[in-house]
């Protein structure tokens, strides 16, 4: 293990620790977080409590953790195995970026959409062509699964 990716970890961890009103962290080991993220407000996902699997690679922070939803959601950007298609993730991310920032970009995403980038390209065209029944099987879901 890396103790500069440790270091890394546990200063995150301390931080975020006192803005529970946004998401809760808990630590299985030191390259294995679960958080939550809450459902944005004016949207489908409204009142649910998302939960983000985040494995931290040994070079963090200079490589990106891998971040999947651990709960079941209806989303363009995010597939049934709860892999989420954002590009901070992936190859625009920055060792200047943290979890916090990640998890707020995640939340973005919840309250807006990339249906032209999707990852499930029947509910990105779902979301174009028929809004309301995308919005309302979003809801669904999140009553069901969230």
């Amino acid at each position: 293990m890396s103790a500069r990716a440790i270091q890394r970890i546990n200063a995150e961890h301390k931080a975020m620790a006192s803005n529970t009103s946004v998401y809760s962290v808990g630590i299985d080991d030191a390259f294995k977080w679960h958080a939550t993220i809450y459902g944005p407000q004016g949207t489908p996902y409204a009142g649910g409590i998302f939960r983000i699997n985040i494995e931290f690679p040994e070079d963090y922070p200079f490589k990106p953790p891998k971040y999947t939803f651990g709960t079941r959601i209806y989303h363009p950007n995010i597939n049934s195995n709860g892999s989420i298609c954002l590009d901070i993730l992936k190859d625009k991310w920055t060792p200047s970026l943290t979890v916090e920032k990640a998890l707020l970009s995640i939340s973005a995403l919840l309250a807006a959409p990339n249906p032209d980038d999707p990852l499930v390209p029947e509910i990105g065209e779902q979301f174009k062509n028929d809004r309301f029944k995308f919005d309302q099987t979003a809801r669904k879901w999140t009553e069901q699964y969230a």
